[in-house]
């Protein structure tokens, strides 16, 4: 096989540097010492003749590097992931160098650039790590190498591998702890109240023999006067139902609490309910809005409809756009023939409601509504201290006026019929599901 070219460019390696170095030190003494004039000069012409063959060989040589990148093709994000570059060295000889991987630009990196030294048909792994910091697809160029030329004297430059691609999705890992505490009945460990009392769903689901703390309504008489003894009907909670999730993609969702952005944070929590709504048997969409392609998934329930949900939804980014409330809910209302769930996740600004009432108002004329309102962290913090100064007392007004206004606009959406959860980013997973389960239970869902 021919080996892969090199730049004809070179860059002088530090042995170079060093020698010359040298080589000038003895140019000076020449200056002061006459006699070792000639010294210096059949120095400059045996260095001279040095580099430039080394030069030629190494050009020659060209790049008998193979090089093959291995890496997981789908990524956590917020989460260090390890990538292996395996070399292989064709030909005779030995060659050493230092390498440095194209990997996505908005990555951390450790272990980056690194050296090698390989021996002829040997082959060598190097490892080094990425902390993936946003969500998406994200692409790898190739692996920029400087191989030492065979008297160490230049550097040449050239490339090995392939482009390569990751796709980074939501911290689905959290999402999967979450969900193991929702098969095992944990969910209180992670903040969601689940108040289930036995036999008081809505749905029919079998006859049994009456129990001492059931209610007397749950009695069937008939099924009692064939049996002789008190029989109950148990209820559990309506299945087949219908969740959308309506995500605000819009400018606002681009704050940040701590590493993640407020979007990250709904898209989490999204994903959460749309598990446990999957495992309550209903069935769940999505509608993406503030950007300037909306992005809809029906509603499923199949095997694989979380996997299709996270498909869907990695690669969405919060955009520079206001978001137009009225028009995501035409979008979504043509689409939903079925009564749903809508749960709307969005960050409410007061000049909102001149579009937002009229859009939840279109929306529950067939279907029940709920807003999840990301409320920031600041604002807790901020009028939970008394102030101290003039300046502290000026923020502390102006952050309980924001907040009385905002209590009272959430007290409108309220009494407008929708369902309003109104917390920090932190804390809206928990809430979210906390809320679904209350409807659930009241039979509204």
């Amino acid at each position: 096989m021919k080996p892969a070219p090199v730049s004809r460019l070179p860059v002088p390696h530090r042995n170079l540097l060093r020698v010359l170095g040298l080589w000038f030190a003895l140019g000076v003494a020449a200056i002061i010492f006459d006699p070792l004039l000639p010294l210096w000069q059949a120095a400059g012409l045996s260095l001279a003749g040095l580099a430039l063959g080394d030069y030629a060989t190494a050009l020659l040589r060209g790049n008998p590097l193979t090089l093959e990148r291995q890496l997981s093709r789908t990524w956590p994000v917020g989460s260090w992931q390890g990538v292996s570059l395996r070399l292989t060295l064709s030909g005779r000889g030995r060659l050493a160098g230092r390498l440095h991987d194209a990997h996505p630009p908005a990555f951390a990196v450790e272990a980056q650039p690194a050296d090698f030294h390989l021996h002829a048909g040997e082959a060598l792994q190097l490892t080094y790590r990425l902390l993936a910091t946003e969500r998406g697809l994200h692409r790898f160029g190739t692996v920029a190498l400087r191989l030492n030329s065979p008297f160490g004297l230049w550097q040449m430059r050239a490339e090995a591998g392939a482009p390569d691609s990751v796709r980074v999705y939501p911290d689905f890992a959290r999402v999967r702890r979450y969900s193991l505490l929702a098969t095992d009945n944990r969910l209180s460990q992670m903040g969601m109240l689940l108040r289930r009392r036995r036999g008081e769903g809505m749905e029919f689901r079998q006859l049994r023999d009456y129990r001492r703390d059931d209610s007397p309504r749950s009695v069937d008489w008939k099924a009692t006067a064939r049996a002789g003894k008190l029989i109950a009907r148990e209820y559990q909670d309506e299945r087949d139902q219908q969740i959308v999730l309506m995500l605000d993609c819009g400018v606002r969702m681009r704050s940040k609490d701590a590493t993640l952005s407020h979007f990250d944070h709904a898209l989490n929590a999204a994903l959460l309910l749309a598990y446990v709504g999957l495992r309550q048997g209903d069935a769940v969409g999505l509608v993406s809005f503030g950007l300037e392609q909306p992005r809809y998934l029906p509603p499923r329930k199949s095997a694989g409809a979380l996997n299709t949900l996270m498909n869907a939804s990695y690669d969405l980014q919060p955009s520079t756009r206001v978001p137009d409330y009225l028009v995501a809910a035409q979008f979504a209302a043509t689409r939903l023939t079925r009564r749903a769930l809508i749960v709307l996740l969005t960050n409410l600004r007061d000049e909102d409601e001149g579009t937002l009432l009229p859009a939840l108002q279109l929306l529950r004329r067939r279907h029940e509504v709920s807003l999840a309102n990301l409320r920031e962290p600041w604002l807790e913090e901020l009028t939970a201290q008394a102030p101290r100064d003039f300046d502290a007392a000026l923020s502390y007004a102006a952050a309980q006026d924001y907040a009385a206004a905002r209590a009272r606009q959430i007290a409108r959406l309220a009494a407008a019929g929708v369902h309003v959860v109104d917390t920090t980013p932190a804390k809206l997973p928990a809430a979210l599901v906390n809320q679904y389960w209350e409807l659930k239970r009241a039979g509204i869902v």
